[in-house]
């Protein structure tokens, strides 16, 4: 656990009592903080309770009375489509209002520091897709080097349940926009921005302000190294931010469509290799097709963007090239899951908008693509530009059929739910092919979580193989 310094004896207030929320409430309690916790859910209360804490409804007139901080869990919308009532109640009293980042990154450097032969580092990483992938590769490639490495945040433990890093370790989280963009301290080390794609739309007012609450890592934090994914135009313009000139090594250009050029801080993968650049010569190079747990260009972006970020470290690219041969993926992105008859199985139920399904779509040949599900704002037309490879589309969701008719020259079929979505493309498969879920829609019509929908293809999967 992460003690929350600077609040002894103070009242702060705890909204949201899930995993990061419970986490916060025992964190402050260990700094000395006295937590009052709020959550609409009864059961959650209980459970909150059932720990000693006290829980009042902090929707209440008066309730922000000797309240010295509201910490917010990050799926409670703080602005937009608009403010949770009890967040609207803190601005009105004045009371400021953060979130676990912002009281992890003002909380984990402590006098024990002074101690060390290297200070700790905090590696975070954020952007539209890979994230996960991206963050878990670090933290993978750094154990297999022999570092003392933790992995949090939008992923693995939460920020304030995570051990106090020790002599040398080496904190890596992975930060969603939902988490950038109200925390009131982020200072990491290095910093990390994936791709940029829309998505969230609702919850920051529209594709400015979600890039804005991307883009807090970076100019609110002021990393010591900056490794930016420049594939769009939002990722150059943040390289362009950060540099002062092509040759500051500050800044880690990291690209898949872009050929290495000038005399800056490079990695680069084209046709399955990862190469190194530096001063304008290449510097390094790694095979990646061979790299099982990384299918496609999209995760040969991930790849790069991981690499750089352990060669600040000064991790060699030997090293990092045998540690990315051990890496078996994450569940729910670009997972196998079984292999018969010549066919094989992908659960890719992380692919919750177009741009990523679409770069799902793009690492397989002959698909036969089970999707759909709450349709996110924007254009499907990304995902409609990769879909050469669709034999046939098998649809799932609420709304299937609506969303059937908007995939436009695909062969498609209305399935409506797993069960049957999986048992027709594994009667329809022919050796060769993949039957890909990937959904390009969040999972909320029929589905708690993109986890849930995932572990259900997958069971569906091994049920019809039997």
């Amino acid at each position: 656990m992460i003690p929350v310094t600077g609040f002894e004896g103070a009242h702060i207030g705890v909204l949201g009592l899930g995993r990061s929320g419970l986490a916060t409430a025992r964190a402050l309690a260990a700094g000395g903080a006295e937590p009052v916790c709020w959550d609409d859910n009864p059961a959650a209360r209980e459970k909150a309770e059932a720990e000693g804490f006290a829980c009042l409804d902090l929707s209440r007139q008066g309730a922000f009375d000797g309240i010295a901080r509201l910490v917010v869990s990050p799926g409670i919308p703080h602005l937009y489509p608009a403010p949770n009532p009890v967040i609207a109640a803190a601005y009105a009293a004045g009371v400021p209002v953060d979130n676990d980042i912002g009281l992890f990154f003002r909380s984990v450097a402590t006098s024990a520091w002074d101690g060390f032969d290297t200070a700790p580092r905090v590696i975070a990483v954020t952007g539209s897709n890979g994230k996960s992938t991206t963050s878990a590769l670090i933290h993978h490639v750094l154990t297999e080097a022999g570092f003392s490495s933790q992995l949090a945040g939008n992923i693995g433990r939460g920020v304030l349940d995570i051990d106090p890093p020790s002599d040398g370790g080496v904190v890596v989280l992975e930060l969603s926009s939902y988490q950038t963009d109200l925390a009131r301290a982020l200072t990491p080390d290095v910093a990390v921005f994936t791709n940029f794609s829309p998505d969230h739309l609702d919850r920051h007012g529209g594709i400015g302000g979600y890039f804005a609450a991307k883009r807090r890592l970076f100019a609110e934090g002021g990393p010591e190294r900056a490794v930016i994914g420049i594939d769009e135009a939002e990722g150059l313009y943040l390289a362009d931010q950060l540099g002062e000139g092509e040759a500051d090594d500050r800044v880690i250009r990291v690209s898949v469509t872009r050929k290495p050029a000038g005399a800056g801080w490079q990695v680069f993968a084209r046709k399955g290799f990862l190469t190194e650049w530096r001063k304008g010569r290449q510097v390094a190079s790694i095979d990646l097709r061979g790299v099982s747990g990384l299918p496609g260009a999209h995760n040969h972006q991930n790849a790069c963007a991981a690499y750089s970020a352990v060669r600040t470290l000064g991790v060699s690219p030997k090293v990092i090239e045998t540690a990315l041969h051990s890496y078996a993926g994450l569940p729910h992105r670009s997972q196998l899951i079984a292999e018969k008859d010549g066919v094989r199985y992908v659960n890719d139920s992380k692919a919750t908008n177009v741009d990523s399904a679409a770069k799902a779509l793009a690492a397989f040949d002959r698909i036969r693509w089970i999707c759909g599900g709450l349709e996110k704002e924007g254009t499907l037309d990304p995902v409609l530009e990769a879909a050469g490879s669709v034999v046939r589309a098998y649809v799932i969701g609420r709304e299937a059929a609506a969303f059937a008719v908007k995939l436009r020259g695909v062969e498609t079929e209305v399935c409506t739910d797993m069960e049957t979505a999986v048992r027709r493309a594994v009667e329809d498969a022919q050796p060769g092919e993949t039957v890909l879920l990937a959904p390009a829609c969040a999972s909320f019509d029929q589905y708690d979580s993109f986890e849930r929908r995932g572990e259900d293809f997958v069971a569906r999967v091994t049920a019809a193989l039997r």
